[in-house]
């Protein structure tokens, strides 16, 4: 071993299930492996996670990150929640699914690799293509275990987010966990779209998606007031004592909230700051053409908040530029 390299224990090898099995787990903190499919070389394909259970009886919670396979913000997020959960005070059970889209998280893109969405494919089908089938082992093998589910998400490449809630609020106890978070914004969406969070709620089970900042990065100021919210929530649920940090005041609550697009290409400019208000008619951003001449002005069709906005300035028509909330209850 080279000087400069400081080498750790092992850590202990993670047990390998084929579906989410609690049943058999002691009280305390386990790795484990979750299978869902095979590689073109008959490897197993294994989404890696966290159960932490506790001492004593309650529900069972599930975080769930990178769905998306270049949103990582998730992941950290778990890692350091799991590092603040004492089993022994703990009612019910945690588990942090760190990677969800394994396939696409090898290959730093979003999509799955025939190029598919998974949150867009939920619950998938058995007898379907690549994508469909790891999608139905997701819901069957992981999600059908959940009581309440954390769904952790970023913005994708070339946009940015503020830290917000994705909830069906017209559910209240969905409402309840997702005001706990601390979260700038909470938007409300029922999420039938066949979303992960989507196809959670639709068994009538709690279930909120958190927008943790940008892809690709690691961006740990949102990383830390994630973790606090999420330990909040789980607070609130009666899972775990109140600890020495809280997140701030609910945030801003949306009744909607709408991507505006170009309609032309070009270079684009969306000066806005994120969380900013903004009233109908307000600036919200420029088009340029290769020349350097202007050829759009956008305008903000009506009052709201800046969710998330476009940071690629190279635009074709109908690209994203601005993500508005309509402030209000639902």
């Amino acid at each position: 071993m080279t000087e400069w390299i400081e080498a750790h224990p092992a850590p202990p090898a993670p047990m390998r299930m084929e579906s989410l099995d609690l049943e058999g787990l002691a009280v305390g903190k386990h790795r484990v492996a979750i299978e869902l499919a095979d590689d073109p070389a008959g490897r197993p394909v294994f989404a890696p996670a966290l159960v932490a259970k506790g001492s004593k009886p309650g529900p069972v919670v599930g975080l769930t990150a990178a769905v998306h396979g270049n949103e990582i913000n998730g992941m950290p997020t778990i890692h350091r929640l799991f590092a603040r959960i004492p089993p022994e005070e703990l009612a019910g059970t945690v588990v942090g699914v760190t990677i969800v889209n394994l396939p696409g998280y090898l290959r730093f893109k979003r999509q799955f690799p025939d190029g598919a969405d998974l949150n867009r494919i939920m619950p998938g089908k058995p007898d379907g293509n690549e994508s469909q089938i790891y999608a139905h082992r997701v819901k069957t093998r992981i999600l059908d275990g959940f009581d309440i589910l954390f769904d952790l998400h970023t913005a994708s490449f070339g946009r940015v987010n503020t830290l917000y809630v994705r909830a069906d609020m017209t559910h209240a106890a969905t409402a309840n966990i997702a005001r706990a978070i601390g979260a700038q914004i909470i938007v409300h969406n029922a999420g039938a779209d066949g979303s992960v969070r989507g196809t959670v709620a639709a068994l009538g089970k709690p279930a909120i998606t958190i927008e943790i900042g940008d892809p690709q990065v690691v961006d740990g100021a949102k990383i830390r007031a994630s973790r606090i919210g999420i330990r909040d929530a789980l607070e609130s649920l009666g899972m775990l004592p109140p600890d020495d940090q809280q997140a701030p005041a609910t945030g801003i609550e949306c009744r909607s909230s709408q991507w505006l697009y170009t309609d032309a290409g070009g270079v684009l400019e969306v000066p806005l700051e994120l969380a900013q208000r903004v009233e109908a008619g307000d600036f919200v951003a420029r088009l340029y053409d290769a020349w350097g001449a202007k050829i759009r002005t956008y305008r903000a069709p009506w009052a709201g908040i800046v969710v998330g906005k476009s940071t690629n300035p190279v635009a074709r028509a109908g690209a994203r530029i601005v993500h508005l909330g309509v402030v209000g209850p639902p």
